[in-house]
């Protein structure tokens, strides 16, 4: 079984696909990422255009693209366009509770297509101004999606989760590993290839 193509340049969904063990290989879709809907629709909404354009260029191959989104009262927050915005954001969130949604989308070798999402609920501790614009001047804000990583230094004002760890990472391993399975794909292929000396 070949390697799935990962329609993402992300280093975090790299990192968690490594970390679960599937293989991959790395071929970031360029698609338009316009789109007006709430988050929770837009995610999954980006996450199948990043796939269908994937499975266009890589035909018969095992698709896997995902797009992540912060969003706080109704207010959607994608990767700040610079240090300001970083600011902006990270003020919103300080002694807030917001949402992360992530969509995943699997394309089988077939042409099967399969969709879901992740709604995590994250809780962050109150920020001094100074706070803020030291983290920010760290660079990690950067290309985060409500600029911050939670596996990050952002860490450390992060008081509470509710529900998926790996989605707000960028890439919800549950749901990967679920979808991956409805479409015929195991996520144990290679181990148990190894075993039997396939």
């Amino acid at each position: 079984m070949e390697p799935i193509i990962l329609a993402s340049g992300s280093p975090r969904r790299c990192e968690l696909l490594k970390m679960a063990g599937i293989p991959f290989e790395v071929f970031p879709a360029d698609v338009d990422e316009t789109c007006d809907l709430p988050a929770p629709e837009t995610v999954v909404e980006l996450s199948r255009r990043k796939a269908r354009a994937s499975a266009q260029s890589h035909p018969g191959r095992w698709i896997l693209a995902a797009d992540t989104l912060v969003s706080i009262r109704g207010e959607t927050l994608g990767k700040p366009h610079g240090e300001d915005d970083a600011v902006r954001m990270l003020r919103r969130l300080s002694a807030n509770v917001h949402q992360v949604y992530t969509g995943v989308t699997v394309i089988s070798p077939s042409g099967d297509e399969l969709t879901g999402s992740e709604c995590t609920d994250v809780t962050f501790e109150a920020m001094t101004e100074r706070e803020i614009r030291a983290y920010v001047s760290t660079g990690e804000p950067m290309d985060k999606a409500g600029a911050y990583a939670i596996q990050g230094r952002a860490a450390m004002w992060i008081t509470g989760i509710r529900g998926c760890y790996t989605s707000v990472i960028g890439l919800p391993l549950p749901l990967t590993r679920r979808l991956l399975e409805q479409a015929g794909y195991s996520v144990f292929a290679w181990t148990e290839a190894k075993e039997t000396g396939k």
